[in-house]
């Protein structure tokens, strides 16, 4: 199967990240990007990774596979993903009145599309995306609610991760936004 743009930067992705966990030496690293930039296939590309784990999280001292699936259900309190977290193909979201962040800027992405399933009443969704990103809400049924997407698509940056919201959305909003600039990239214009 040819292999795309997204395929290859996820490859890319995994093998810095197995670099930086001294699993690869630089020139390693150095010679599987560039096999990686020009494979033109998907086995090309499994062969880069084949003896690396899936993905390392940093400073958990363990390895952490990516999941098909992972649940997530609270009430009453707070839900913030950020930093270098592992996403999953399907993210179930089953929360009433819990203020949920999801940060994708930094996250570990080894996919192209994620899918979010919500089950949520209820206080405010927040997905900080990066360019590139893009979220879709057309399978997400609002009730009392409203989505406010703030993201900026550039209309000649490719997309490399898809997410989709399904499920149903009562009594709160869903906003869609870059990330803030610090107050000295503000000041700096």
């Amino acid at each position: 199967m040819r292999a795309s743009h997204a395929d290859r930067d996820r490859v890319v992705d995994l093998l810095q990240v197995a670099a930086g966990d001294g699993r690869l030496t630089a020139d390693e690293l150095d010679e599987r990007v560039e096999a990686a930039l020009s494979a033109r296939t998907v086995g090309e590309l499994a062969e880069l990774t084949v003896d690396l784990p899936a993905v390392s999280v940093p400073g958990a001292g363990t390895l952490a596979e990516v999941k098909d699936v992972v649940r997530i259900d609270q009430r009453f309190s707070t839900i913030e993903r950020s930093g270098r977290w592992v996403v999953p193909r399907r993210l179930e979201l089953s929360a009433d009145f819990c203020k949920v962040t999801l940060d994708f800027t930094q996250a570990v992405i080894t996919q192209d599309t994620v899918q979010i399933a919500l089950d949520m009443r209820g206080k405010t969704l927040t997905l900080i995306v990066a360019p590139g990103m893009v979220v879709d809400a057309d399978g997400l049924a609002l009730e009392h609610s409203r989505v406010r997407d703030r993201q900026a698509p550039g209309p000649d940056v490719p997309v490399r991760l898809r997410v989709e919201l399904v499920g149903k959305k009562s009594f709160g909003r869903v906003v869609v936004r870059r990330p803030r600039k610090s107050t000295g990239r503000r000041l700096l214009g």
